[in-house]
């Protein structure tokens, strides 16, 4: 791979995380399950990639989001937001803030629409992303962090790219039957050892495969157990309240997500703007993540108590939710000012970018969707 070089300070720091991994490797008999290695890739305290101080947005980082694409999406998601809340309370609940660049926008939304909000929450793991958070939400005296789930909670609860950045686990499918990949080390590099799968996984890949019996040997796909139990703590603090989670990510349904083409698996590694796929490449200073089976978290969340409120295309959602119409508070004529917002909005739901490749899952208890997002609703697909 031809890939950006790290400076030295990253450099040390990746290796410091290395030989952490390399020494719990060590103390569990040469292996430890993927899962595991994924978690300390990305959170292990002050080394992992969203634990560390590295930046990870924007032009200078390894990804963009919709937040940092236009204030549109979170000025669209104060309207969302202000819906449920009128079912509810004036209470908004953000997983993964990210910059604190849509809370930014949503916050700014509501206060220009005269939209209440008593309070707007945030639960980040990062330390580094939760002081960028409050150096740009300062002028906002509502937004309080969390430490975790709150026992209950009501009103709107926002998630923009947290279910694909869980760890997961990776199966491939042998000549015996599944097999979990683990990770050892193989002259100093870590490698993918194959162990059988134990009875946990082995029911998570009846429960979330379908016709896993009749994937081709070979086959690398993966298992979303922290995900689901991700939705399940959701559902548990929503029943005890009442609201709406909005769930963005990239996937797919069970029945789109399992296919042949799809052979290696939707793993997938970026780092300063490149994409690639090995999970072994400088660990720490790069996103791991996998694409989001939206029939699991679905389920998971429905089998918890929640409601399936709706499911589509990032596009639908955003133009369903009145993205077009916010648009149209800038003059067209205005060219300097209107076309770069009109610029971004198609990056949003243009189905060559943004618009179809990310999917919007809203579960909820004791509330109920517009109208106009739930005649885009393509739960049936799930």
């Amino acid at each position: 791979m031809s890939l950006p070089e790290p400076d030295s300070d990253a450099l040390a720091a990746s290796h410091a995380l290395q030989n952490l991994i390399a020494a719990e490797i060590a103390r569990h008999d040469g292996a430890i399950p993927f899962v595991r290695f994924m978690e300390l890739a990305l959170y292990a305290p002050d080394l992992g990639y969203y634990s560390g101080g590295a930046a990870k947005l924007g032009e200078h980082g390894d990804f963009t989001t919709a937040p940092e694409i236009s204030p549109l999406f979170g000025a669209t998601l104060a309207h969302v937001a202000a819906a449920i809340m009128a079912q509810t309370a004036p209470r908004i609940l953000e997983f993964g803030a990210g910059t604190g660049k849509l809370a930014f926008d949503i916050l700014t939304e509501a206060a220009s629409a005269g939209i209440h909000v008593e309070q707007y929450a945030i639960v980040e793991l990062s330390g580094e992303l939760r002081a960028r958070q409050e150096a740009a939400l300062a002028a906002f005296p509502q937004v309080v962090w969390l430490d975790g789930f709150p026992d209950a909670f009501q009103g709107a609860v926002f998630g923009n790219e947290v279910l694909d950045a869980m760890p997961v686990s990776l199966v491939s499918k042998t000549p015996a039957g599944w097999c979990e990949l683990d990770v050892g080390i193989d002259e100093g590099r870590f490698v993918y050892v194959e162990r059988a799968a134990g009875t946990e996984i082995a029911a998570q890949i009846a429960a979330q495969v379908p016709e896993a019996d009749q994937l081709p040997v070979g086959y690398v796909t993966e298992i979303h157990g922290v995900a689901c139990g991700f939705m399940r703590s959701l559902a548990r603090m929503l029943t005890a309240g009442g609201g709406a989670a909005f769930l963005f990510d990239y996937g797919f349904p069970a029945h789109e997500y399992y296919l042949g083409l799809r052979a290696t698996g939707t793993l997938m590694c970026h780092y300063r703007h490149h994409a690639h796929a090995d999970p072994f490449y400088l660990p720490g200073l790069q996103d791991i993540t996998a694409h989001v089976d939206f029939t699991a978290m679905a389920l998971a969340a429905q089998d918890a108590g929640l409601d399936v409120l709706a499911y589509m295309n990032q596009a639908s959602f955003l133009l369903g939710a009145g993205i077009g119409e916010l648009l149209m508070r800038s003059d067209p004529e205005q060219a300097k000012t209107f076309l770069p917002q009109s610029i971004a909005l198609q990056k949003l739901v243009s189905p060559a970018e943004m618009g179809e490749l990310f999917k919007v899952l809203a579960v909820g208890h004791g509330v109920d969707l517009p109208d106009a997002l739930l005649s885009a609703d393509r739960s049936h697909r799930l």
